[in-house]
């Protein structure tokens, strides 16, 4: 077996019953578990070190494996061979059946679900249940009872229910199990906090019936929100349902990605907590799901937003750029000292400090999102056509001043281009969308203010040396999401400015691997991996500028980073490709979204 700490960050497939998430190894250990949201302590942490708790299940000796997730769903399969047999590990974060397929993750009961069975020969398995509670702090007591395992130790409460256990030591509980073709083993692991009813343990009947349910409620889902034709098709239904499975049903938030601290650079310190709900990424994600699945999520989420941010009229802007899935305003950093982190990459953090950043591009991700997605919601409502005009107006207030920018750089503010250029975009949606808020008389206003923008930026962001638009106002710095110039409608890909920048981030923002890198620099100690999402960008510019060929090439070069389970984190790094930041990453699976729905824009009409 692979020594578990530091483990590759692709070996791991993803499970979700939206709510919270579980990361499962390529050899059947749970080493990430978060419950009951995902925000919350993991109960199994082992892939930030070595002694934070796992729950592995894999056969006894030498084995292969072969994994993938069962049609339509993020119910995992992952089959071992061993020279006497084979056995097929299947693997859920289990919820309510929904046959119409609507509400996926409703009724979550926060229980994990793992079923063995063997479909050839005699394999002997092992398994190991060693929770430790709050990141690794808590290391419980383990009890037998009828019918499971009793973890007992801190606020949280853990039955597992299956089989009895083969010896329990302290806070391990181990299982040597020999099964014959045909035999069939089910676990499942129950969460409560010490404050509420303890839960009973399941009978292998009732926790195969829930997995069974829980199948059934991913695959309508995919059945009835999943339309998309055209290239990549499989990935691109793929991704639909991981983004659907980073969203937190409860509330409509959509996070970043389930996990914290995993690295930009091994060893490094550029680790941070994604368990939140970032507005732009949750905007991009909408727009992303108006091609790979469904418009419920959209109405979720901006009930979500308006719930959450309050009143826009404040000395601040009024709308943070992330917020806790339950609509959590203050997401203060902390470092968690004990957790020697992924291959030594230190600090661990939960929290994120950028709750408290300016980041003034937020008003138009979400404007662009909500232009994009618009038939999807019907008439707004009040709040809604109040929400959203004062967004605009906080883009016409915020659009002059200095802030961190999109890439939430940790240095003092400056005059950002892309920030600058979501303040036009938050503008002209606002001019496309004036009619359908019931405000016609603000557009004539906010197309004054959004051609202010636009002459600031055509007048600063532009260095006519570099050849290129740059990454702020007056600046000598290549940034990838001068991209976006293009893929807003700012800027025509064909325009000479335009054509000349993308050549130029293509050429300079090229690592060795292939993809691209952000930006050039960023004054931050440390490196960093080269950007699925800035290639995704790329790709979209290449094929609306009639580069069809090198979009495909470029495309299928970034894809092919993607795991064995066609799941992608934040970036790679830049000379091996190795996988690397937080995992699975919503922006990165929304760029191969919408990169595969540029190329499926500008494919050759067929015969």
């Amino acid at each position: 077996m692979t020594d578990p700490a530091g483990r590759s960050i692709a070996d791991y497939g993803f499970l979700s019953d939206c709510h919270s998430a579980a990361l499962v190894s390529g050899e059947g250990s749970v080493d990430w578990l978060c419950f009951p949201r995902f925000d919350s302590p993991a109960i199994f942490a082992r892939l930030l070190d070595p002694e934070a708790g796992h729950w592995s299940m894999h056969p006894s000796g030498e084995f292969d494996v072969r994994r993938r997730y069962r049609d339509g769903t993020l119910v995992l399969e992952t089959q071992f061979a061993t020279p006497t047999g084979m056995v097929m590990l299947t693997d859920a974060l289990v919820f309510d059946a929904d046959e119409q397929g609507h509400d996926i993750g409703s009724g979550a009961p926060h229980v994990l679900v793992r079923e063995v069975e063997a479909v050839q020969g005699s394999i002997e398995m092992e398994a190991e249940f060693c929770p430790r509670p709050e990141y690794g702090l808590v290391h419980p007591r383990l009890i037998a009872v009828d019918g499971g395992v009793v973890s007992r130790g801190g606020a949280d409460v853990l039955v597992l229910s299956g089989p009895e256990p083969t010896e329990i030591e302290g806070g391990l509980a181990r299982w040597r199990m020999v099964l014959a073709k045909g035999d069939r083993l089910v676990f499942a692991l129950a969460h409560s906090r010490r404050d509420q009813p303890r839960p009973q343990p399941w009978s292998a009947k009732y926790s195969r019936r829930r997995l069974d349910d829980t199948i059934k409620a991913w695959q309508s889902w995919s059945a009835l929100h999943q339309g998309y034709v055209g290239p990549a098709q499989d990935l691109v239904h793929h991704s639909g349902r991981v983004l659907r499975g980073l969203t937190y049903q409860p509330t409509g938030a959509i996070i970043a990605a389930p996990t914290t601290s995993l690295p930009e650079d091994a060893g490094g310190s550029r680790n941070w907590d994604y368990r939140h709900g970032w507005i732009r990424d949750a905007s991009f994600t909408m727009g992303a799901l108006w091609v790979a699945a469904c418009p419920e999520q959209a109405d979720a989420f901006m009930h979500w937003i308006i719930d959450t941010a309050g009143s826009l009229l404040s000395p601040r802007h009024g709308l943070q750029i992330v917020y806790g899935v339950g609509g959590e305003h203050d997401l203060s950093e902390r470092e968690l000292p004990h957790l020697s982190g992924w291959r030594e990459s230190r600090p661990v953090r939960v929290g994120n400090g950028a709750w408290n950043q300016v980041q003034i591009d937020v008003f138009g991700e979400l404007l662009g999102a909500v232009a994009r997605v618009q038939e999807q919601f019907g008439p707004p409502s009040p709040a809604t056509r109040d929400f959203l005009t004062e967004v605009a107006d906080a883009a016409i207030r915020a659009w002059g001043e200095p802030d961190a920018g999109m890439w939430e750089q940790r240095t003092a503010p400056r005059h950002h281009v892309y920030s600058k250029l979501m303040c036009w975009v938050a503008l002209d949606r606002a001019v496309q969308l004036a009619e359908w808020l019931g405000r016609p008389e603000r557009a004539m206003d906010w197309a004054a203010s959004r051609d202010e923008v636009r002459d600031a930026i055509l007048e600063h962001g532009w260095n006519e040396e570099l050849g290129s638009f740059t990454q702020c106002f007056g600046g000598d710095t290549l940034d990838a999401s001068s991209l976006m110039l293009a893929l807003t409608g700012f800027l025509a890909v064909d325009e000479p400015r335009m054509a000349a920048t993308i050549e130029r981030v293509a050429s300079d923002l090229a690592a060795p691997c292939g993809l691209l890198y952000r930006y050039s620099d960023d004054g931050i100690e440390g490196g960093e991996g080269a950007f699925l999402l800035c290639t995704y960008w790329l790709v979209e510019c290449l094929a609306g500028g009639a580069q069809r060929d090198r979009a495909v090439e470029l495309f299928e070069r970034a894809t092919a980073y993607a795991n064995d389970l066609g799941l992608l984190s934040e970036q790679a790094h830049p000379a091996t490709g190795e996988l690397m930041g937080n995992f699975p990453q919503a922006l990165s699976h929304v760029g191969l979204i919408n990169a595969a729905w540029a190329l499926a824009a500008t494919a050759p009409p067929t015969a």
